[in-house]
């Protein structure tokens, strides 16, 4: 290999046959998920109102590689396997001896990561005779997503955008509508949860939480005629992403290194799985040891600031009950522009990883993840999402450190999209408009808040 090379790419022959589930190799035992009503460990049957019982297989499976259908891995290789990148001009620019890498998922068809997934939910849904879907989304790339996959399987799609991004990121709402999707601003008065937050404040600028309790709403008074769909923390979410990292390791070989880390942003979890996965099982199989590191907002620090325990996957008390850190299921989080990171909660595999002390978690305030957005911009010249910031800020952090350090080391983070329908972010970083938002809520606060159960 040149060694000025900056692009290591694979062919449509390297794109993976399987995806990788971390349940047959998770170190932990995973905990019960529960009822929202009877407090229960919930039955299959409870969940097949929710999702189709392909998806739900593959949620309690402990299979460590299941085979993607041939229609999905078609519809991947429109922009699989993405590029895995050499940021040597971001490397020059801060004057350190590491090496960084990004895989860019950027470059997928509907510009983030979430596309992976979305494809294959989609898939599943229509194999199992569905053909409509409701969903939430925060910034409108797991929307976008959905909305272009259930486009490709001629299904119908209702999509609750929490209300602040809605206003912030217009053009993610149009890209939904082009593809035939209903978008809506949430909280809605289309749903009785909705009336009934809007009836206590009119200005709510909602939350995926109050978003998602809406689209499960609709799926679950729908009579079996929609299905609900999901775009991260679940783990048949996080299974589908694992092609990023599977890429990754065969392009970290081409490029004759290993990462000492691998950094990815964190809401709910998806594209750090996907990433970290694949590499977490060479750490437990393998002999490897990676440093998995996970960075969320200050705003939102579910994992380094909530607390451990059962709590709701939404704010109406609809959706299971989930053992996983939280901030509370009634939490509404500052109106920060990276939408994609302001859950509650957070995906219960990631979150028992970090509890054993398998993975690590850094919290990083608005202000640092936009001038690391824009110094990387300015050196690679790729505008990243405001989530995606949040792992280049990681990044650059660890390649200043070993700087500092006098350490050589390999970094890969993952760019899981890009900002371009996001400017109106940076348009208000640039005319000094942002600001740093803190978390106010106690921990004893967010404990007191939390369903009483018996596990």
């Amino acid at each position: 290999m040149s060694k000025e090379q900056f692009k290591y790419l694979l062919s449509e022959h390297d794109l993976p046959t399987q995806w990788y589930n971390i349940n047959a190799d998770m170190p932990v035992e995973p905990a019960p998920v529960l009822h929202p009503q009877t407090k229960e460990p919930i039955t299959p049957d409870f969940l097949n109102v929710l999702f189709p019982m392909s998806l739900i297989e593959q949620e309690v499976s402990i299979d460590r590689y299941i085979d993607i259908p041939e229609e999905v891995r078609e519809i991947y290789k429109l922009w699989r396997p993405t590029p895995l990148i050499r940021a040597r001009r971001l490397e020059k620019a801060l004057d350190t001896p590491a090496h960084i890498y990004y895989k860019n998922e950027g470059a997928s068809i509907s510009g983030s990561h979430k596309t992976n997934t979305a494809v294959a939910q989609a898939y599943y849904n229509k194999l199992d005779g569905i053909e409509a879907l409701t969903t939430e989304t925060g910034a409108g790339q797991w929307g976008s997503a959905l909305a272009m996959a259930c486009n490709f399987f001629e299904m119908d799609l209702e999509v609750y955008m929490v209300k602040v991004s809605y206003k912030q990121k217009p053009y993610r709402r149009i890209i939904m509508q082009t593809y035939g999707a209903d978008v809506y601003a949430s909280p809605t008065d289309r749903t009785e949860y909705g009336q009934q937050l809007l009836a206590q404040n009119p200005e709510s600028p909602g939350s995926l939480g109050i978003a998602i309790s809406e689209a499960v709403e609709v799926a679950v008074t729908s009579g079996g005629v929609k299905k609900y769909s999901l775009g991260s923390v679940l783990n048949h979410v996080l299974l589908h992403q694992s092609v990023i990292g599977q890429e990754c390791l065969k392009q970290m070989d081409m490029a004759g290194e290993y990462p000492h880390v691998v950094i990815g942003c964190v809401g709910g979890g998806s594209n750090f799985g996907g990433i970290a996965f694949p590499f977490l099982h060479q750490n437990l199989t393998a002999g490897k040891d990676t440093r998995l590191v996970a960075v969320e907002p200050q705003a939102t620090p579910t994992l380094t600031r909530g607390v451990y325990g059962f709590d709701y996957g939404d704010t109406a008390k609809m959706a299971p009950i989930v053992k996983m850190y939280t901030l509370g299921h009634d939490f509404v989080p500052a109106p920060i522009h990276a939408g994609g990171l302001r859950y509650h909660g957070m995906s219960p595999q990631i979150c028992s990883l970090y509890d054993a002390g398998y993975i690590e978690a850094v919290a990083v305030p608005q202000l640092a993840t936009f001038e690391a957005a824009m110094q990387f911009a300015r050196t690679e010249g790729i505008i990243p999402a405001p989530e995606t910031a949040h792992a280049i800020r990681a990044a650059m952090d660890e390649a200043l450190d070993a700087r500092e350090k006098g350490e050589e080391r390999v970094i890969l983070f993952n760019l899981s999209g890009h900002g371009l329908l996001d400017l109106s972010a940076y348009d208000a970083y640039n005319n000094n408009l942002l600001v740093d938002d803190t978390l106010e809520i106690t921990r004893e606060e967010i404990q007191s808040n939390l369903p009483e159960v018996n596990f």
